[in-house]
């Protein structure tokens, strides 16, 4: 079992399984709205821009286990992404990233470690995970780190498929 075999939905409902970009570097990013970190959408936007038709897929997972900074329901965060960071990118429904009720998904995914070694519980939105196309955790990053950095680029260009 890879990371492609975890069932999750869609932001707007059906299936959101990872299986469907199966091949493909995945960047999976637990997202908010009401964040500071909320500016990082655009960086994300533009890495699905820029890097889509050579094989990623970025991935946003948002979750409100952060200071409640993801109230709203699937179709305002839809809403909100859209209008204000023109987002395309796929987007899942609202899940729990830590504690008890944890998605699969980011039991998968915690124990990655970051450049800093840090392994463990999700520390706040927007960490990144980078999954290679063998279903594998290439790279962590921390939540500041901007989606445009050239640490998060490079480890991209290493995972990409083609």
């Amino acid at each position: 079992m890879t990371i492609f075999d975890i069932k999750l939905d869609a932001l707007g409902g059906g299936p959101a399984g990872l299986d469907q970009h199966r091949g493909k570097a995945v960047l999976v990013v637990n997202v908010a709205s009401k964040c500071g970190l909320t500016p990082q959408y655009a960086g994300l936007q533009a890495l699905q821009d820029g890097y889509g038709d050579r094989g990623l897929v970025v991935l946003g997972v948002p979750s409100n286990q952060f200071a409640g900074q993801e109230p709203g329901t699937s179709a305002e965060i839809a809403e909100f992404c859209s209008t204000n960071y023109g987002v395309t990118f796929p987007l899942t429904e609202k899940i729990e990233v830590n504690g008890p009720d944890r998605h699969p998904l980011y039991a998968e995914l915690v124990d990655a470690p970051d450049p800093d070694g840090y392994t463990g519980d999700i520390r706040w939105n927007f960490e990144k995970f980078l999954v290679a196309p063998d279903g594998t955790v290439a790279a962590r990053f921390g939540p500041k780190t901007d989606p445009q950095s050239a640490e998060l680029t490079a480890a991209i260009e290493r995972a990409l498929p083609n």
